[in-house]
């Protein structure tokens, strides 16, 4: 699927019917809302037209339409898994960052493989049933040390889910062996490499990428690579979205279409595909870029979750982000379109070294969901796509 990252069309423009700021009422949005809500697909003008003139509750009331449609189950879904940052050396220096740390730095650190065993233990203990493995791109680590971290967790832990490895490790390690991306992920998956995450997307349009300095690391037809090349493997990805970095409504909706369209087109191959997309909002503290942008608030993230879920009308799932927002935003992000809330997040070090500190045991995620009016279940890493033994006595989806 060449073309990936080419431009998007046109907005349309200036709508004779606009509606009242703040009060919505814009026939338009009216009847784009009804035909999603009816199973038809949105166009790309008109998700800029969401994205210019619905309000906040007409576009989450027609995402929990949506979402309702495509989960009539009144059930959220979440996950006991841990975030396992095995560098946080890494060779760029992208300015929403707040993790890495350069070659050589005192705070850099590689975990050895008995560390990794130790945090898996106690992801285990708690119940946990995946690992989310990745790091900053560390430019001296050999490629076999990607191979014994897998081989090591498939050997002496077979029953956690091995979720590895952004696109941005993975487009760097065929970069540097002189390989393919599509090379890369099959050492990766013979090595016991499960599925792959959707980080370092943070927003796929390139002007962006460029201005905050991860172009470099992977432009947005590399990300995409990575993702078609895992699905024509069978390995199941999730989609990620970091916001709120400066970026317009319409390289937003560029973002989306990227994700859509390359999972049309896994779908129509009969391969793996997305099992879900989780937006996020970009933490500020403590990286280059903090006080210089407007970062996105609750409103826009709610707003912006709802028109997700409506436009993603091929990934079936979209996920709420608590540990950005807090739990009481994780909670509404319920009925705005998200069926799921994630990880209890056992250990999380990128987003927190951005100055997010949000903590959430599992008693209090069940009370969350309970107290949204839904039914919390218990999920695995890739939802119902793994039945091997990490996930086998997991429910059915």
């Amino acid at each position: 699927m060449s073309g990936v990252a080419s431009a998007a069309p046109a907005a349309p423009a200036v709508l004779p019917n606009a509606p009242v700021p703040g009060l919505g009422g814009s026939r338009r949005v009216a009847e784009a809302a009804a035909r999603v809500r009816g199973g038809e697909r949105l166009s790309y003008d008109e998700g800029l037209l969401l994205f210019s003139e619905a309000t906040l509750l007409e576009a989450g009331t027609a995402a929990d339409a949506a979402r309702r449609r495509m989960h009539p189950a009144d059930r959220v879904t979440y996950q006991i898994d841990r975030n396992v940052n095995y560098t946080n050396v890494c060779i760029y220096r992208c300015t929403f960052c707040a993790f890495y740390r350069p070659a050589g730095d005192a705070e850099g650190y590689v975990l050895p493989l008995e560390e990794i065993g130790r945090k898996v233990e106690e992801t285990i203990a708690l119940g946990g049933t995946g690992i989310l493995l990745q790091g900053g791109v560390h430019a001296e680590l050999p490629f076999s040390y990607y191979e014994d971290v897998l081989s090591f967790l498939r050997e002496k832990y077979p029953q956690i889910h091995r979720h590895a490895f952004s696109a941005p490790e993975i487009y760097f390690l065929a970069k540097k062996e002189k390989t393919s991306v599509a090379g890369v992920l099959a050492r990766l998956k013979r090595a016991g490499l499960q599925s792959v995450p959707g980080g370092g997307a943070e927003i796929l349009d390139d002007d962006v990428r460029k201005r905050i300095w991860a172009l470099t690391k992977a432009p947005t037809e590399k990300w995409a690579e990575v993702h078609r090349e895992a699905h024509r493997l069978g390995m199941p990805t999730t989609a990620t979205m970091m916001f709120g970095v400066g970026e317009t409504h319409e390289q937003r909706l560029h973002h989306l279409d990227v994700v859509r369209r390359v999972q049309d087109a896994s779908r129509a191959d009969g391969v793996e595909s997305f099992t879900a997309f989780i937006p996020w909002t970009f933490q500020e503290e403590n990286t280059a870029m903090d006080g210089k942008v407007e970062t996105a608030g609750g409103y826009d993230y709610l707003r912006t979750l709802a028109i997700a879920r409506l436009y993603l009308d091929n990934v079936p799932h979209v996920q709420g982000s608590w540990l950005t927002q807090g739990a009481k935003i994780g909670s509404v992000a319920t009925s705005f379109g998200a069926d799921d809330l994630g990880s209890i997040m056992i250990e999380e070090n990128v987003v927190a070294a951005a100055g997010s500190h949000n903590k959430m045991g599992e008693p209090a995620m069940l009370a969350l969901i309970r107290d949204a009016g839904f039914t919390p279940v218990k999920r695995g890493s890739v939802y119902e796509r793994c039945r091997e033994v990490c996930c086998r006595d997991l429910p059915a989806l």
